[in-house]
């Protein structure tokens, strides 16, 4: 049965902290670790989001429950196959 051997993965470039490549998946927590705590001090200027124009927002027609329902149970099957039924 060919379909359960091991699958060869092609060749990619490794993660690269510090100018270290890291494989093996404890040294790649580790880089991530020490990244997340040296961003965790520091200060982040937001204000960048008083640029961003605002939207203009648009009403929703009021709607039941019942017709969200009815909706999502008419459109369930139409996605791709898997765990990713909304219903």
């Amino acid at each position: 049965m060919n379909w359960v051997k091991k699958y060869k993965l092609p060749a990619v470039e490794a993660i690269q902290y510090e100018g270290r490549p890291y494989i093996k998946l404890e040294d790649l927590w580790n880089a991530l670790y020490s990244s997340f705590n040296s961003a965790q001090v520091q200060e982040v200027d937001i204000y960048f989001l008083d640029k961003i124009p605002d939207k203009i927002t648009t009403e929703w027609n009021p709607f039941s429950k019942k017709e969200l329902i009815d909706m999502i149970k008419k459109y369930n099957n139409l996605s791709a196959p898997g765990l990713d039924k909304l219903m």
